[in-house]
């Protein structure tokens, strides 16, 4: 029996830590961000294989790779989390900085920013906005951060205690989880369905674009090897978190992430 809580990754990273809660969805830089703070997690299962973030922009800007963002006005939903990172490893690959570019804060509105020429492209992720744009008849481009750089997208979370007292139950945990990714990828009509009865207004949403959301998002999912955390992944993410300014030294890695508890 799962009890599920929503809110920011942070706050999950942080009850994870203080032994409040069990398990968490977290991605690979509040993973690392918390351990630096001294909190005990552990990452024990890769969800995302691909990290999830981009940028997006209209066709007829002719924005395809991280080197034409130059003096470009980018919206971005804020200078934190995965947007954040993915638009700093994307300028990195491009030889650019923030200085370079012309950074907006829109909050979570990037299609009206780009249809209202707010901004002329916009940190987005793969899965959403690219897929809204389409629907609405516009032709994008994305540039993908998982084309020039691996880094650890979100996955399942723990902490050393649970794993020291409870490893019976983290590989449980870790099996019902790749379970359900890999029938929502062998039938994702049916996983649409059963949503339907969890999601808020999923029911009432436009079900066209909705499964189209999914599709992309199982993109982002496949792989042959169901919850394997790629250690380059994560040694690329510490480098960026430290070219940043987050971390201040390098971390254990070791101690960061396990695949033992994979099937």
């Amino acid at each position: 029996d799962v009890t599920l809580e929503y809110g920011s990754e942070t706050d999950a990273v942080a009850l994870i830590g203080s032994g409040d809660q069990t398990f968490a969805i977290a991605s690979g830089e509040q993973v690392l961000l918390a351990r630096a703070q001294g909190l005990p997690v552990v990452y024990v299962a890769a969800w995302y294989q691909d990290y999830p973030v981009g940028i997006v922009s209209f066709s007829n800007a002719q924005i395809t790779e991280p080197q034409d963002l130059k003096g470009v006005p980018i919206g971005i939903p804020g200078l934190y989390g995965a947007s954040y990172i993915g638009l700093i490893t994307l300028l990195n690959t491009g030889d650019l900085t923030e200085n370079d570019v012309n950074l907006l804060s829109i909050g979570f509105n990037q299609v009206e920013a780009l249809v209202s020429e707010q901004a002329e492209a916009a940190v987005v992720y793969l899965a959403n906005e690219p897929v809204v744009l389409r629907s609405e008849g516009y032709e994008v481009n994305t540039i993908r951060v998982a084309d020039f750089m691996k880094l650890v997208a979100n996955g399942l979370v723990t902490n050393e205690e649970t794993i020291r007292k409870h490893p019976d139950q983290v590989s449980g945990f870790v099996e019902a989880l790749l379970k359900g990714i890999a029938e929502t990828i062998n039938d994702p009509d049916e996983a649409y369905e059963i949503s339907k009865k969890y999601v808020e207004n999923l029911a009432e949403a436009d079900e066209t674009v909705q499964r189209a959301v999914l599709d992309e998002s199982i993109k982002l999912w496949q792989t042959q090897q169901p919850g394997f955390s790629e250690p380059t992944g994560w040694s690329n993410m510490q480098q960026v978190l430290l070219d940043m300014g987050l971390l201040e030294k390098t971390l254990d890695l070791n101690e960061a992430f396990t695949n033992d508890f994979l099937p």
